[in-house]
């Protein structure tokens, strides 16, 4: 039978299996000339971090946007990662220690239960929001954890409604391994970041098969 990857459990069992492998099968993206390396560094500049900062990857995997969030925080800041899948936390510890890095946490949770700290600098997520089904209260609490003008940067994958759509099914059979299908494409993470933040973009990116989208936190209500 197949799945449409719409359950936690469906996710969290695709990424156990895949953890072992997933830092060189994530480079098959570029066989279909997605620029993944690229778009990492894209949405990490998107944040505009500055040293001392907290920030809050969800969807963290292996973490291979570390290297990058720890440039920007330095050592005087802190990264919190974020994960369903324990298989992918235990890859995403093994890269901390190898780096010597001291002010990296990790936390073993579905997207919707976690519980955002107060007073981050910024939240990121990369190809792994759209898998959460309670997506649009995940960036509900983290734009409400933000401090006032900071970030909350969203890449991922969408469904095109252009004239490139004939290419469509092509796409989700060859990122199906990563658990993308087309009910998971229904789901429309850039139009939370645009209910619940301001100042939003939305950049498409790779034909309209994947975008940036950018919201700042409002300000605080006074008590």
């Amino acid at each position: 039978m197949t799945r449409d990857f719409t359950t936690r459990e469906e996710v969290k069992d695709v990424y156990r299996r895949r953890a072992r492998n997933y830092d060189n099968s994530a480079n098959l993206y570029y066989l279909i000339g997605f620029r993944i390396r690229a778009y990492r560094r894209m949405a990490v500049d998107a944040l505009l971090l500055a040293l001392g900062d907290t920030v809050v990857e969800i969807g963290c995997g292996t973490g291979l946007n570390f290297p990058l969030l720890r440039q920007k925080v330095g050592a005087g800041g802190r990264i919190i990662g974020v994960d369903i899948s324990e298989a992918m936390l235990e890859r995403a510890a093994a890269r901390v220690r190898r780096a010597g890095w001291s002010n990296v946490e990790l936390v073993c949770s579905d997207a919707g239960s976690y519980r955002f700290p107060d007073s981050v600098d910024g939240i990121i997520s990369m190809l792994a929001l759209t898998l959460e089904p309670d997506y649009d209260g995940v960036v509900d609490r983290g734009a409400a954890a933000l401090k006032p003008s900071r970030r909350w940067v969203v890449m991922d994958l969408k469904l095109q409604s252009g004239w490139l759509s004939f290419l469509t099914p092509l796409l989700i059979f060859l990122v199906r391994p990563f658990a993308v299908s087309r009910e998971v494409g229904k789901r429309h993470p850039w139009e939370s970041i645009e209910r619940h933040l301001i100042n939003s973009a939305f950049r498409p990116l790779f034909g309209g098969f994947a975008y940036l989208a950018v919201g700042e936190a409002k300000p605080k209500r006074a008590e």
